[in-house]
């Protein structure tokens, strides 16, 4: 009777046996990049690197996918010297009071054809917002992840609201994450 009811539990619920594949985010290949137009039009950009954190990845129950990354501000270059500065001043990101910038996840669906929405809250300068990412990932069974994904958001949601008759509301936010497989315990 036992082993009649663990084919059954094999065969009906799958996803009971599933198992979740964790990586670590590699920080040397790992990058985000920020992007806006600005006094009509100019195209301005600005990256961030020391990206940190983890995806785990369940191929059969997207339940257990997460993702959680930690961005360091201080490491913000923009596309000349004082913008960095004006980006990292109390004008905007202030990377002095507000060191770090996190995502966390609450909800991975599967679109198909290695195609992810990400649901998530983004904090930035300690003001939490929901945010979708749209993410590819290459090869999710792979031993390294790449995935990239792609966003939008308000600054002035964050309180980075200065210039706002010169520069764009609207942040368009590039990520290209590479993570290497945690070995199973």
């Amino acid at each position: 009777m036992l082993r009649r009811l663990v084919i059954l539990l094999i065969l009906v619920c799958p996803w009971a046996f599933a198992t979740p594949k964790s990586y670590i985010i590699d920080t040397d290949n790992t990058a985000i990049r920020l992007s806006w137009h600005a006094f009509g039009g100019i195209l301005s950009w600005a990256t961030f690197s020391g990206v940190t954190g983890a995806v785990t990845l369940n191929p059969d129950n997207d339940v257990d996918d997460h993702i959680h990354v930690t961005i360091p501000v201080a490491t913000l270059v923009a596309s000349n010297k004082l913008l960095t500065w004006q980006l990292k001043s109390d004008m905007f990101f202030e990377s002095e009071r507000y060191p770090t910038i996190e995502f966390i996840s609450s909800r991975v669906v599967d679109v198909g054809a290695g195609r992810f929405r990400v649901f998530g809250t983004l904090t930035v300068r300690n003001i939490a917002r929901p945010v979708i990412l749209e993410a590819t990932v290459k090869d999710p069974h792979a031993l390294a992840l790449t995935l990239d994904a792609t966003t939008a958001i308000s600054r002035s949601a964050y309180g980075m609201d200065k210039f706002a008759l010169v520069v764009d509301d609207r942040i368009a936010i590039a990520i290209a994450i590479q993570a290497h497989g945690v070995p199973s315990s």
